[in-house]
This record gives C-alpha cells, sequence and structure tokens, in this order.
C-alpha cells in the first residue's frame, strides 16, 4: 500500500531506560519508510548529544529538554512530517505540556510498559548498574521517578516479544484506530 495522504502526526514514544524506545522507533520508521511516508525520528540519545548537550538531569533540565524536543517535534509536524519521538520523558506534566501545543489528534502518546527488571536486564550501557551503585544521581526508575501515563492513546506491554511484533501492532493501530496512515485508514 503506497501512502495517497499523508496525515502528519507526532508519535511520542515513552518507558524507561531500556524499555526498547529507540528500537520500536527505528522499527516503526522502517515500516513508514517502505510505505513512503516522509518522516523522522528524534530520539533522546542523539538530541542530547548536539540540542540538549547544555542539560543535564536534574527536574528543570529534564523538563527543559522534553520542551525543546516537543517543539521541534511539532514544527516538524506542521511542515507534514510524521515524527517519532523516543525519550524517557519521565514526568507526565512534561509530556502534558508538549501535548498542548500539537493540535488535536496531533499527538498520539505509546507508552513502552516494559517491566524494570526486562529494562536492567537489557542494559546495554550499564546505567542501572551504576545507578544501583549509586554513581549515577537521578536515574529514572531507580533514584528518580517515572510517572507512566494515566491514558497514552496506545499502550504496549513490552517484555519479550519481537520488535516487528510491536512495530506490526502501533503501524495497524496507526492505521486503523486513529486514521493516520494510508489514504482513508484501510491499512
Amino acid at each position: 500500500m503506497a501512502i495517497v495522504s499523508q496525515r502528519p502526526f507526532c508519535l511520542w514514544i515513552t518507558g524507561l531506560s531500556g524499555a526498547g524506545k529507540s528500537t520500536v522507533a527505528a522499527a516503526v520508521r522502517t515500516r513508514l519508510a517502505a510505505e513512503g511516508a516522509a518522516h523522522y525520528v528524534l530520539d533522546g540519545d542523539s538530541v542530547r548529544e548536539g540540542l540538549n548537550s547544555n542539560l543535564g538531569f536534574s527536574r528543570e533540565d529534564r523538563a527543559e529538554s522534553v520542551r525543546r524536543v516537543g517543539e521541534i517535534a511539532r514544527l516538524m509536524v506542521d511542515s507534514g512530517q510524521i515524527v517519532i519521538v523516543a525519550m524517557i520523558s519521565p514526568f507526565r506534566d512534561d509530556r502534558d505540556k508538549v501535548r498542548a501545543r500539537f493540535a488535536q489528534g496531533k499527538f498520539i502518546e505509546v507508552f513502552l510498559d516494559t517491566p524494570l527488571a526486562v529494562c536492567e536486564s537489557r542494559d546495554p550501557k550499564g546505567l542501572y548498574k551504576r545507578a544501583r551503585r549509586g554513581d549515577l544521581a537521578e536515574f529514572t526508575g531507580i533514584s528518580s521517578a517515572y510517572e507512566p501515563p494515566p491514558s497514552p492513546e496506545i499502550h504496549i506491554r513490552f517484555d519479550g516479544q519481537p520488535t516487528e511484533e510491536i512495530a506490526a501492532a502501533i503501524t495497524e493501530m496507526l492505521a486503523r484506530r486513529y486514521r493516520l496512515l494510508g489514504c482513508d485508514g484501510d491499512a
């Protein structure tokens, strides 16, 4: 199926470190590219290297990081792109402020509900181990809170199934439930 009329929106993927946000974002991106969709991924780790390199992990810095990424995503959506944001964005209030900047229906929150134990077992950078030793202050899920979305548009329990299944489920929901992919959501 080719996308005839693209409907721009922001797909905001939130969850703990190691929840699979970047991996799922990449898989969704692959599916969108196959459909010919104009899209872009804003990954929390990538923006921390450039745009947010002057920010730390304090509550205020995290809020500013989310605000900046949200504003870029909104501008890109306004230009007609589909934007996938893969970012811990641990605080509900910060995500709600970003949502408020988007037109109705243009912000789709995806909560990757991955158990902490699964996230810790993935830990490719050793961050959980460092946080457990006390080497990382304000690490989300250990010494700093993560506030799950109370009613995300898409809630996925992600604890072992193949990433491609998760990406397929997300794009299917976008096409059918939200009518955001395909001509009229007839994916």
